[in-house]
Parts: structure tokens; sequence; C-alpha cells
């Protein structure tokens, strides 16, 4: 089933920044007889200032979708496209991805034993942007990021993601995010482990991104509580690998109320036909 965005009121205009399209896309996982295919045709358009909320229930392939945009090799794209700003995003590495515009806040942030948060982040900022960050103008902004993020400053010299808490390592994704300044930043199950203050916390951090203007946010979530926080300019249901339903921030109200049972006895009753 192909569902294709509708513009509604109070979304960012089309035609300004930078746009995401994916179309058709198949994505399997496993190779020869194990192979199995969890993407089955997905269709979505991210527009630069518009939040696109993805929600579905465990299993359905919403970190799918973000790890196959973001590059990761266990995910074989047996079909369709992605683009950003006309460019082959599949043909790119992962890293030339980044530089592109493209940010994955993952669910389960590995750790990098060795590299303190300072140093990783600079490397970060100097590979996306092909040039090191003055350094005055650096810290004043990795200072001024912590601290809208309630970090104490002594994290910065802590291993990266070593012996953090889930509030600790789901903030430092967004510190990432908010000192990298993606195009089009896909935040995968963001809300994951929060407890209510480090939720409130991450949100304001993705809402003082949105505020900017100029990046498309797509939150993967199966949750509604963190759209209280954020309010999507749409929301798609996600079930069986394709979007099946697509709305307003209305739609994540019904959600709460009903859940997912009728999408997904709908999309299991289509498969066998």
């Amino acid at each position: 089933m192909t569902v294709e965005t509708q513009t509604t009121p109070g979304a960012a205009a089309s035609g300004t920044g930078s746009v995401l399209e994916i179309r058709g896309l198949h994505v399997t996982v496993g190779e020869g007889e194990d192979a199995k295919e969890i993407l089955r045709g997905v269709d979505l358009t991210v527009r630069a200032g518009e939040t696109h909320a993805i929600m579905g229930p465990n299993g359905s392939g919403k970190s799918t979708l973000a790890y196959s945009i973001a590059g990761h090799p266990k995910y074989t794209i047996t079909g369709g496209t992605v683009t950003l700003d006309g460019e082959d995003v599949l043909g790119m590495t992962v890293d030339e991805r980044a530089r592109a515009g493209l940010f994955l806040a993952m669910q389960y942030p590995v750790e990098v034993p060795g590299v303190s948060v300072s140093n990783f982040l600079r490397t970060a900022a100097t590979a996306v942007r092909g040039e090191a960050p003055k350094l005055r103008t650096w810290v004043k902004d990795v200072r001024t990021e912590m601290q809208a993020l309630e970090m104490d400053q002594a994290f910065a010299e802590r291993n990266v993601n070593e012996g953090f808490s889930g509030g600790e390592k789901k903030r430092h994704e967004i510190l990432q995010m908010r000192l990298l300044k993606p195009r089009i930043a896909v935040l995968d199950e963001t809300d994951s482990g929060l407890d209510v203050d480090a939720l409130r916390v991450v949100a304001e951090g993705v809402n003082r991104t949105r505020e900017d203007g100029d990046v498309g946010v797509l939150l993967i979530t199966h949750y509604t509580r963190i759209l209280r926080y954020i309010t999507p300019d749409f929301v798609h249901v996600f079930v069986n690998g394709r979007i099946v339903e697509e709305g307003g921030p209305e739609l994540a109200e019904k959600l709460e109320s009903e859940g997912y049972a009728r999408y997904v006895k709908g999309s299991t009753e289509v498969a066998k036909a």
C-alpha cells in the first residue's frame, strides 16, 4: 500500500531548504535462504522545517528504516531510492551521508572507550565540515549547548557513552545534533528509557533544532508521550514494513486511545491475500 505525504496547514512551505525523498524502498536483512524482507515499499518525503513522526508497534521496521537511511551494512537495499536534495544517498558511504547533512540519533548508542566526549564531538564536526572548527568559538558553543541540555561540564571529559545512564546517552545524541547542525535528523526512539525530566530536556533540545527552521526531523517512536513535548506536522503509522496511514497530530491521539491492533490485523490480511 502506498500512501503519499499530504501538505497540511501549518506545515513548512515546500520548495525551500533540503528535501529527503524515499521512494519504493525495499530492504532485507540476512543472506541467501535466511534473508528476510523488512521494508516492503516505503514512500516518504521529509522537508526542511517539517517534523514527521513514524509510529508503529515493535518489529514493524521503524528502526530498519532509520539505519537504512544512515547506511548500516547489516541491511541490504533490494529496491527503491533515497535522495537528499536530488543526490543519491544509497550510493554514498556512511561518512559521505553525514557530510551531506544526514544525522542519526541511535536507539542504543555505542560506547567508545578511550575517546572523550569533547574529542569525539570536535572530530565529528571536523569530518562533517571539512575543517576543524575554531577552538574558541567551538568551546563556547559546546558549553552553551551542554548547559541547555542540563549537562555538567565535566561530562565533556568522560569517555563516549562509557558508564552513561540512558538519559545521559540520549542527551549526548541531542548534543551531537545541535553541534553538527544536519539538514535531516533521524531520531530513532530517542524517548526510549528516559524518565520524565530527561524526556523534557531531550524534547526541548529537539524543539530548539526545529525552531532553526532549516532542519527536517524524522522522529521514530512507538509511544505518544514524546509527542506531548514535540508536536509533529505529520504522523505516519508504520506496520509490517510500510506506511499504512498518515495524518496530523490528531492521528497520534487516536493511536494513544486505540493502539495499533486494527492496523496490524489489516496488514496481516493484506499479506495473506
